[in-house]
């Protein structure tokens, strides 16, 4: 009798394969219970790994991130023969097993289990989180675009899953962008994260490589709307979970889309560079009125409390509005998503771009404003710090118009640039002895 029935994926059919093939590392995904009280607190320990809707969405934000793309391999490691896509799905189908059952036992605090292809003289796991608590360890995997021909299922391809298309100020990297796989871990340990996606990492090879790598930081903000490097609060429009223009705007409900992928979601994923030196010399005004936003307190410069309706037609004493038509609260509001994005801050990359005088530098001319006088800054274009932008939401289009709109006339335009870019759709939760996206593989 066979060990696969109606896209469950026994145990022992895992171990079985994982002593064929090798492996890869990632985090882990836990499901989030619901909250119906708007801000409840920051809770801790572990996350549920099994539900509806996988883990590190709707979960309170935790305080690191780590994000992972890769690509399924496209040729056999040992023969060199390009790999057919019955031979790229059951590829797909071991890795999301491994995967999934590393995910389920190390954010519940147990160890990953053996790893595929591992020698008996070798550790099965780095033992760097040994002693250590889960910290709310949550792993949580999609599928990016070209994956489905990949593997040839393009006809179950979420209905809404399409590659971006350019922005007229994008400055993207291909380093930093696209995917067949992500793989997202958030926890509140740094250690414990490492150890996520090592383990996640040590199941993929002959089976998938890497493509990229981004990790981000919030501070301590308990259930406070966290800030970004800039300085503003950032997710004050944010949906509460729990209530239903929450599941209207995040979760598939399955009714146009294939029936794999009822109760998941799509994560747009842009990584964005901040001028911080300019933004740093610039006046409080220009900061605010670039935003929308008082930065001490998060109002709307039309008046109020953080929470308040901004008033987008009242106006300015001396002309003019309060808040600006180009600010970037004027041209994302009522946005559907929900934003759970990261601060990351990578410092000088000097191996990619050389360190100079950016005001000698031939495409980086820009001034500090009247009040700041011509200086050498030693490379501001070289500093790599910024936003990892998430946006989880039922419709990447949503996003597509508004990127569009800000493209064109957003006042934030002088101060970021974006550089990574990918969409993956996020598969529903996994049902015990079942891996992720189970589903979209017939049995």
């Amino acid at each position: 009798m066979s060990e696969r029935t109606g896209g469950r994926l026994s145990r022992r059919a895992v171990i079985t394969a994982a002593a064929a093939t090798a492996g890869v590392a990632a985090t882990g995904g836990a499901l989030a219970a619901t909250q119906r009280d708007g801000a409840p607190p920051r809770p801790s320990g572990t996350v549920p790994f099994h539900g509806a809707h996988q883990a590190g969405i709707a979960t309170p934000q935790q305080q690191y991130a780590f994000f992972a793309a890769f690509d399924l391999e496209s040729t056999d490691p040992v023969k060199g023969e390009r790999l057919t896509p019955a031979q790229a799905a059951a590829n797909f189908q071991r890795l999301m097993g491994w995967w999934t059952i590393a995910a389920e036992r190390i954010t519940q605090g147990h160890a990953p289990g053996p790893r595929p292809g591992g020698r008996p003289d070798v550790p099965p796991d780095s033992g760097i989180a040994d002693g250590l608590e889960p910290s709310r360890l949550t792993i949580t995997f999609g599928l990016g675009p070209g994956l489905f021909a990949r593997i040839g299922q393009e006809r179950q391809r979420p209905r809404r899953l399409e590659p971006l298309p350019a922005f007229r100020t994008d400055r993207l990297e291909a380093a930093w962008s696209g995917g067949e796989l992500l793989v997202q871990i958030c926890g509140d340990d740094l250690q414990t994260i490492s150890r996520a996606f090592r383990t996640l990492r040590s199941r993929a090879p002959g089976v998938a490589r890497l493509r990229w790598t981004q990790q981000g930081f919030l501070g301590r903000f308990g259930d406070a709307t966290p800030r970004n490097l800039f300085g503003h609060k950032d997710g004050t429009a944010n949906p509460r979970p729990g209530d239903a223009k929450f599941d209207r705007a995040v979760w598939s409900d399955g009714a146009d889309e294939p029936a794999w992928f009822s109760g998941g979601t799509y994560l747009v994923f842009r990584k964005i560079r901040m001028d911080l030196p300019k933004w740093d010399t610039s006046s409080t005004r220009t900061q605010d009125e670039t935003i929308g936003r008082r930065r001490d307190n998060g109002a709307p410069l039309s008046g109020g409390h953080e929470f308040s309706a901004p008033d987008l037609g009242k106006a300015a004493p001396h002309g003019g509005l309060l808040v600006p038509a180009d600010s970037h609260l004027a041209l994302v509001r009522n946005v559907p998503m929900l934003r759970r994005s990261y601060n990351y801050d990578y410092g000088f990359q000097a191996n990619s771009q050389p360190v100079a005088d950016h005001h000698d530098t031939p495409g980086e001319d820009h001034d500090h404003g009247q009040d700041m006088p011509k200086h050498s800054g030693g490379g501001h274009a070289a500093y790599d710090a910024g936003t990892l932008f998430c946006a989880y939401l039922r419709d990447p289009a949503e996003f597509v118009r508004v990127q569009h709109k800000l493209a064109e006339s957003d006042r934030l335009n002088a101060f970021i640039r974006h550089t990574g870019s990918a969409v993956f759709a996020m598969p529903p939760g996994a049902r015990p002895g079942k891996h992720v996206a189970a589903g979209l593989l017939p049995s």
